[in-house]
């Protein structure tokens, strides 16, 4: 007896289970498609659709403007503000920046049109500057070694790749390296003033180059990001030490301008942020399918 009433109990709960899914196809809401169990890693069933709609890709109504609750700044409270001040202290900072530098900007003398730009790594650098201006031969020797460490850069970028089997540092490399070509031909700043060039600088043989913004910098970011990545935070702090040597030394050799090295570093952030979007849409666990000979798993729907 006990063993019939078992065994009716779990074919009613199978019916209700049936009849709960059925419904919620039926109304379209609910799961995307159906759980089934598959064997030996199979792919999982077709996703159903009700009238040409994908199920599950419908997306929810957008955000209200106005909350139901009401406006966030009618709960303020000082002791609100206190808090946020104490547990926030980086953003305010920055809004306290933000209202200086306002005040900077609508009060500080512009540069005349006859007078060279004024930078202020340039004023920093200048002792550095007359220095190398005096020893060619220390000039280039510290071209020469700045161009080593680019093509450490550019030998950790290709490892990543090419041993490794990791996309990201090229993918960023090759979404950095284009743009920055777009900004330095969009708008072409003058030479700065004390310019002192060397044939053993990258690019060797005292070619012309893009001054907006730096590609050492940001390559180096991007090496240095992925390093950190990968765990080698002794690789990373290295590359960030080169990092700044090499943007003194381009500063005192007056090959960028601050505002060049300073982009450059955000250029860096920007591109490996846009490679790691770009692998999660290509390289999604649910998409791994083959795509070509190189075997990189990526999405081919």
């Amino acid at each position: 007896m006990t063993t019939e009433n078992g065994v009716s109990d779990t074919a009613r709960l199978r019916v209700q289970r049936r009849t709960a899914d059925a419904s919620r196809f039926t109304l379209g809401v609910g799961a995307s498609h159906e759980i089934s169990h598959h064997r030996g890693g199979a792919e999982q069933a077709p996703t159903k659709s009700l009238s040409g709609v994908r199920m599950g890709t419908i997306s929810p109504p957008p955000m209200p403007l106005f909350p139901s609750r009401g406006p966030f700044f009618a709960g303020l409270s000082v002791g609100g503000v206190v808090g946020a001040v104490r547990h926030h202290p980086v953003p305010c900072a920055f809004a306290i920046l933000l209202l200086v530098f306002m005040g900077v900007e609508y009060t500080i003398p512009m540069v005349p049109l006859a007078s060279p730009p004024l930078d202020l790594g340039f004023i920093v650098t200048e002792p550095l500057n007359a220095a190398l201006a005096a020893a060619p031969a220390l000039n280039t020797v510290l071209a020469a070694l700045n161009t080593v460490f680019v093509g450490m850069q550019t030998f950790y970028i290709l490892w990543t790749f090419l041993v490794e089997g990791r996309p990201r540092p090229t993918i960023a490399a090759l979404f950095m390296f284009p743009c920055r070509g777009i900004l330095g031909c969009s708008t072409q700043l003058p030479l700065p003033e004390g310019f002192l060039g060397s044939g053993a600088d990258f690019p060797v043989g005292n070619v012309s180059f893009f001054l907006f913004f730096s590609g050492h910098v940001a390559g180096a970011v991007i090496a240095s990001l992925d390093m950190r990545r990968t765990r080698r935070h002794n690789m990373a702090w290295a590359f960030d030490a080169l990092n700044l040597l090499q943007s003194v030394r381009l500063l005192a050799a007056r090959g960028h301008y601050t505002i060049d090295l300073a982009v450059g570093v955000g250029a860096g952030f920007v591109a490996d942020v846009l490679a790691g979007e770009y692998e999660k849409i290509k390289w999604k666990p649910d998409r791994q399918q083959a795509c070509c000979s190189c075997g990189c798993s990526c999405s081919t729907r």
